[in-house]
């Protein structure tokens, strides 16, 4: 069981009093320069004076000059790297004596990095059947389908109703939509609408209430019974194209349909690849965690349930929901062992990457900026100015770096058929 007094460090640390009295002087006459005391001339008044009237505030410079200065470069002669924020006690400050404190903090863990090729993973290289790719060539042709007006008849499984639907009651602020097209029987269609409008024609109007489920997309409508009027204005079939070569140079730059085909055959192969590969991986760094037992610095923890709590406080916001009623503690309590293994997952990977001598190039980043650039539809150069101010380049490189680490280490893996 890794010892977390491993990476808990405490120094006391001692400033010579010649440096404080320095310190102290630099201080005094900073204030001197910005203070305006009755009888004397800006930066004129005496030194006693501004020390007996401004000792906290000197206190205050003297420390935050001398306390960072003296304890990073004792933990840098004892070979300790910081992280988080130390905490400062004991402080012993007085004028002509040597500054004395104590500081408590984290480290960054010192860890024995194991074996971490031929580790036996679970992976079976994907295939890609006829029918796989039928399905994918009637998904294709369910995207390229028409919307056919048909002769009015009743609604029935299948149909698109054409609706002008307003709320009666329930729903705040209310709905009213003059063309609303439902497919009736479909997925995405609540069944009490399809229920309702079966068997409607074009002309009636009907009045029928909705119950919404409580995880409904929309939250202002999630577990209300609303009331609705609907007049059905139209009925349409979906039709759809036929398989041919037409159909293939409609999708795109293909000869014909056997061309089609084998394009698609070979985007399935591709993305079942990808998943099996990143599946693979994943289950691989999880050996690599369960094999390296040290304590992680709670600093990194939390920063990294941090970004997550951004992360999932932006999804909520986006889904119209207010983060604000979220228990934001509890959530992170509920995360927190996972959190726990993915920071110790990215120390190893990391060291695994210094000592492969895994980096990120230039071009790897440059060809990320301009992805993002192609997707954003916006200039190179703007988006590379914008991602250097927020950083982001850094996280960019380091996320290439731990892609490219993931990558050597499934081409070093033990691949088995079994779990």
């Amino acid at each position: 069981m890794a010892d977390p007094s491993q990476i808990r460090k405490t120094l006391e640390i001692t400033v010579p009093a010649a440096e404080v009295t320095e310190a102290s002087d630099r201080a005094v006459a900073k204030i001197q320069q910005k203070v305006h005391l009755r009888g004397f001339r800006p930066g004129k008044a005496p030194a006693s004076l501004i020390l007996r009237l401004y000792a906290e505030e000197i206190r205050r410079e003297v420390l935050n000059e001398l306390v960072p200065k003296y304890l990073f470069r004792r933990a840098e002669e004892e070979g300790l790297v910081i992280v988080g924020t130390p905490e400062i006690r004991e402080v012993h400050f007085a004028p002509g004596d040597p500054l004395r404190f104590t500081a408590e903090f984290e480290v960054q863990p010192q860890f024995e990095l194991l074996e971490y090729k031929g580790i036996a993973v679970p992976y079976q290289e994907p295939e890609v059947t006829d029918e796989d790719v039928a399905r994918r060539l009637e998904e294709l042709r369910q995207q390229k389908a028409e919307l056919v007006t048909v002769e009015p008849r009743p609604l029935e499984d299948g149909d698109f109703a054409v609706l002008a639907i307003e709320s009666l009651a329930g729903a705040d602020p209310p709905i009213k939509q003059e063309e609303l097209t439902l497919e009736i029987g479909g997925e995405d269609t609540l069944p009490a609408f399809s229920d309702n409008l079966r068997g409607m024609s074009p002309g009636e109007e009907k009045e029928f209430e909705v119950r919404y489920p409580e995880d409904y997309g929309q939250p202002r409508l999630a577990g209300k019974t609303v009331r609705f009027r609907a007049r059905l204005k139209a009925v349409r079939r979906k039709e759809l194209p036929e398989l041919n070569d037409e159909f293939a140079q409609d999708v795109g730059d293909y000869l014909n349909l056997e061309e089609l085909r084998e394009a698609i055959r070979r985007a399935l192969l591709m993305e079942r690849q990808a998943a099996a590969r990143e599946e693979a991986q994943n289950k691989l760094v999880e050996k690599l965690v369960d094999m390296h037992d040290f304590p992680v610095p709670e600093a990194y923890v939390e920063r990294h349930l941090e970004s997550q709590v951004l992360r999932a406080m932006d999804q909520l916001e986006a889904q119209g929901l207010d983060p604000d009623k979220v228990d934001w503690e509890a959530w992170k309590a509920a995360r927190r062992e996972r959190a726990i293994r993915d920071v110790k997952a990215s120390l190893i990977l990391e060291k695994i990457a210094d000592r492969e001598g895994i980096y990120a190039t230039q071009d790897e980043v440059d060809r990320e900026v301009q992805r993002i650039a192609r997707q954003e539809r916006q200039p190179v150069a703007a988006v590379r100015m914008r991602l250097e101010k927020q950083d982001a380049l850094r996280r960019i490189a380091h996320h290439i770096r731990t892609e490219k680490t993931l990558a050597f280490l499934f081409e070093h893996a033990t691949k088995t058929t079994g779990d």
